[in-house]
């Protein structure tokens, strides 16, 4: 039986369990009210109201990049990092059926904020690896051709772990 016969699929050297995206939001200058929309991958969020109130700022940001048709209901989880009455970093990371890839860097569509110079930045903070064979199932078979290493899936669909197995 010839190899192409005997894997799930090939790659060219060790294969990557790839790494989740972080993303961070920072809010500067002093806002006192408004609202901002972002936009990931050509959607648009709806207005995202600034809030003093931290937890309730996280929220906003978290239901309006869920709410986008190429970002579903935990593909995203938004995290208070530095927030100080709504002034500072929300971390964003990517999961779910956007964990372990490269994805777009969130960017600022239109901001309506009031205040003293109020700003509002993204940034990546930690870049996505799209994972080798990533839509590979558990127990799919892998060979790097320039190495002749035969690695195994013992994770995920969307989240493989790559396990040498010679």
């Amino acid at each position: 039986m010839p190899v192409t016969d005997q894997y799930d699929y090939f790659c060219n050297g060790a294969p990557s369990n790839g790494t989740s995206e972080v993303q961070t939001l920072t809010i500067g200058g002093t806002p006192t009210g408004g609202a901002f929309k972002l936009v990931f991958d050509g959607q648009v969020t709806g207005d995202i109201s600034w809030s003093a109130t931290d937890a309730t700022l996280v929220a906003a940001i978290d239901t309006a990049l869920e709410a986008l048709a190429n970002i579903g209901a935990g593909d995203v989880t938004c995290a208070d990092s530095t927030l100080t009455g709504g002034i500072g970093d929300v971390t964003i990371t990517f999961g779910a059926n956007l964990k372990n890839l490269d994805v777009p860097l969130i960017q600022l569509e239109e901001s309506t904020l009031e205040g003293d110079d109020p700003t509002v930045g993204i940034v990546t903070t930690t870049a996505g690896v799209t994972a080798t064979a990533r839509i590979a199932a558990a127990g799919a078979t892998l060979f790097d051709v320039i190495n002749g290493e035969k690695y195994v899936n013992l994770g995920a669909s969307l989240a493989p772990v790559w396990v040498n197995y010679d």
